[in-house]
């Protein structure tokens, strides 16, 4: 009777200890089965055929059409300045006027001299007509007016020094004298600036060289006008590669007559080298296994892992060489929530 009453404890704590694990596996086998029937949540893209332009991106700095430095040719001091801080100008527009009372007085003192010359020249030239006068006087009388008359140009010349005029249609950057002053040769009286055409000086890589030509378009853009593009034209090709950087500077023009750009901005330049009709895909869409690029097709609602092979990049988007059919639809989010043989739910329907 007391072996009864002893096993009968142990008895019913190893059936209580095999009910409570049967309770508590029991509920997780159903997790399970519930897990491996639901069906992942994902977006997706049907792969299609699209235009996609290869580009070639560079750096340039702007450049005016035409600049230079407005300077003097004489000491002299400045009577006049007919110019103001960031005028527009006409060539051959007068900027400065310096004194010029001294070459203006030699001016007329020669203009003078040269009526008399011209007189003389004919009397004595009427003079000849009768043989009073020789035909040595009239020539020695001849060469004096052309004399007189040269030292003219070469006052007029030294008049035309001391007046600054603009050699070309531009800009004017910050004055640099006052009336009054001192000038002398080389002292910076302002900046000139022909800005209607903008050159952009930038390199390109060697091999890129077959696809560039003259004439080619390119766009610039600026951090100053982030939504403007800039349409230009390849200019110049450079004739020589640089051994160390192995690029070719090319220069290109680009018509800026709202006045926009300014000599000195960074203009980021697109060239574009060819446009292809071709597979793209969104580049999220691929999933990198060492170095191979897969995707996830989906088909009846099942995931297939693809391996294809991409061409071209641009911002996003992607060339597919192979790999992926037109048509086909692959999983641009929720990549890492699947594998091969996943059963997925679709969220959206569409293309790029």
């Amino acid at each position: 009777m007391s072996q009864k009453k002893f096993l009968s404890p142990l008895f019913l704590g190893v059936v209580a200890l095999g009910a409570f694990l049967v309770y508590v596996n029991l509920p997780q086998q159903g997790d399970e089965k519930s897990a491996n029937s639901r069906e992942t949540p994902v977006r997706v893209v049907t792969v299609t055929e699209q235009t996609f332009p290869i580009t070639v991106e560079a750096l340039g700095t702007a450049k005016a059409n035409e600049s230079v430095t407005i300077t003097a040719q004489q000491t002299e001091l400045i009577t006049q300045v007919l110019f103001d801080d960031g005028d527009t100008v006409k060539a051959k527009q007068l900027l400065v006027q310096l004194n010029d009372a001294q070459e203006q007085a030699r001016l007329v003192e020669l203009q003078a001299n040269i009526d008399e010359a011209k007189r003389q020249y004919e009397r004595v030239k009427n003079l000849s007509l009768t043989r009073v006068a020789s035909e040595q006087i009239v020539d020695e009388q001849q060469a004096r007016v052309k004399a007189l008359e040269a030292q003219l140009d070469v006052a007029k010349a030294q008049l035309a020094d001391l007046q600054v005029r603009a050699p070309f249609a531009g800009v004017l950057g910050i004055r640099n004298v006052s009336k009054g002053s001192l000038i002398q040769p080389g002292d910076e009286i302002t900046t000139l600036d022909d800005i209607s055409v903008i050159n952009v000086d930038f390199s390109i890589a060697e091999g890129q060289l077959a696809s560039l030509s003259i004439g080619q378009t390119v766009v610039a853009h600026s951090v100053a006008y982030p939504n403007i593009d800039f349409k230009g034209e390849i200019k110049t090709i450079g004739s020589r590669v640089d051994p160390v950087t192995r690029s070719v500077l090319v220069r290109a023009e680009i018509d800026n007559k709202p006045g926009m750009l300014r000599p000195g901005m960074l203009l980021q330049i697109t060239l574009q080298k060819r446009v292809l009709e071709t597979l793209v895909i969104p580049e999220k869409a691929l999933v990198p296994v060492q170095k191979k690029q897969y995707v996830y097709v989906v088909e009846d609602g099942v995931v297939h892992e693809r391996e294809v092979v991409i061409g071209e990049r641009k911002p996003g988007v992607v060339q597919i060489i192979s790999g992926v059919d037109a048509g086909e639809v692959i999983i641009t989010e929720g990549t890492l929530r699947v594998q091969d043989g996943t059963k997925v739910r679709i969220l959206n329907q569409g293309g790029l």
